[in-house]
C-alpha cells in the first residue's frame, strides 16, 4: 500500500512535468542560466586557489649570506633556517650556481661575464626558502633577519599578497552570487509551480473534501520541482564541462600559459564537487520552490 501510494506521488510528479511544457522550459532555461553563471564562478574560484597553491610550492624567499662568512658559517645558517616554524624547504645556491643562473639570462651576451670568474665572482652565496603558508612570509622573513651572517632577504610578497587577496575575493563573490541565484531559482520554480497549482486548484479542493492530507497534495509538486531542478542541473554540469574543456585547452597551449608556468584544474578533478553542489542545488531549489507555491493552496 505504502509502495502504491509512493509509485502515485512520484508519477504525478513527473506527468506534471511533461504535461506544463512551456512552463517547465521556461523554469529549465532560466535555471540553467543561473545554474552556468555560478559554475564559472565556482571554477574561477577553484582555478585561484590552485594558482596559489602552485605559487606557495614555487614561489620562496631568497637569503643571501654576508660576503665574509665561511662555508661553515653559510651552512650553519641553512640549518637554522630549517628549524623556523613556516618553513617547507631550503635550496642552496653557490656563487657559481649563481653566475652560471646569470649567464643563462645574458644568453648571447655571455661574455660581459667572463671577467667575473673565480676569485672575482661579486656573486652572493644564498637559500631559497619555500614556505608552508605564503601567509606566513612576513613572520619568516622577521626571524631569518635576526640570524648572523644574513646580508639581505629577497620576496614577491606584493605579487603572493595580490594573489591571496583575489582568491579571497573570489570566494566572497561566489558566495553572494550562490545566495542570490538561489533566491531567483526558487522565486522562479515558486511561480512555476503556482501556475500547475492554480490550474488545478478545484481539484485540489476535492481531494481536501474527500479527506486527502496535505502532505499527499503536496508531494507530486514537490516532486515535479525536484524534477525541473535535476534537469536544468545535469544540462547546466554538460555546458560547463564541454565549455570549460574547450577554453582550459586553449589556454594551456597558450605561450602566455607557458611562460607564466601554471597550469589549470582538470573538470574531471572538480566533477565530484561540482555534480554535488549542482544536484544538491537543484533539488534544493526545486523542492523549496514548490513548497513556497503550496502554502496559499493548503492553507499551511
Amino acid at each position: 500500500m505504502k509502495y502504491n501510494r509512493l509509485g502515485y506521488l512520484i508519477g504525478e510528479g513527473f506527468t506534471n512535468v511533461f504535461k506544463n511544457k512551456k512552463s517547465t522550459g521556461a523554469s529549465l532555461m532560466i535555471m540553467c542560466a543561473t545554474m552556468i553563471i555560478f559554475g564559472v564562478f565556482l571554477i574561477l574560484g577553484e582555478n585561484i586557489n590552485h594558482f596559489v597553491q602552485q605559487v606557495e610550492s614555487a614561489q620562496g624567499i631568497q637569503v643571501f649570506a654576508t660576503d665574509e662568512a665561511t662555508d661553515e658559517q653559510i651552512q650553519q645558517l641553512g640549518e637554522e633556517i630549517k628549524k623556523i616554524d613556516g618553513v617547507n624547504t631550503i635550496e642552496y645556491k653557490s656563487k657559481e650556481a649563481a653566475l652560471d643562473q646569470m649567464k643563462e639570462k645574458f644568453e648571447d651576451n655571455q661574455d660581459l661575464l667572463e671577467g667575473y670568474e673565480g676569485d672575482n665572482n661579486i656573486f652572493t652565496a644564498s637559500y631559497v626558502v619555500t614556505l608552508t603558508d605564503l601567509n606566513l612570509s612576513g613572520q619568516v622573513q622577521d626571524t631569518i633577519s635576526k640570524l648572523d651572517n644574513v646580508k639581505k632577504i629577497t620576496s614577491s610578497d606584493e605579487t603572493v599578497s595580490t594573489l591571496i587577496n583575489l582568491a579571497n575575493g573570489i570566494k566572497i563573490v561566489t558566495g553572494v552570487i550562490l545566495i542570490l541565484l538561489i533566491v531567483i531559482s526558487i522565486f522562479i520554480i515558486a511561480n512555476t509551480i503556482k501556475l500547475t497549482v492554480h490550474a488545478r486548484r478545484k481539484e485540489i479542493s476535492i481531494m481536501k473534501y474527500v479527506g486527502a492530507t496535505n502532505g499527499f497534495i503536496r508531494w507530486p509538486f514537490i516532486v515535479e520541482g525536484m524534477i525541473i531542478g535535476i534537469i536544468a542541473s545535469a544540462i547546466s554540469i554538460l555546458i560547463v564541462a564541454v565549455a570549460y574543456n574547450f577554453i582550459a585547452e586553449q589556454m594551456v597551449n597558450s605561450q602566455f600559459m607557458k611562460m607564466v608556468g601554471v597550469s589549470l584544474v582538470g573538470f574531471s578533478d572538480m566533477f565530484s564537487s561540482i555534480i554535488f553542489v549542482y544536484m544538491l542545488l537543484g533539488i534544493g531549489i526545486g523542492a523549496l520552490g514548490s513548497i513556497i507555491s503550496m502554502r496559499k493552496y493548503l492553507k499551511v
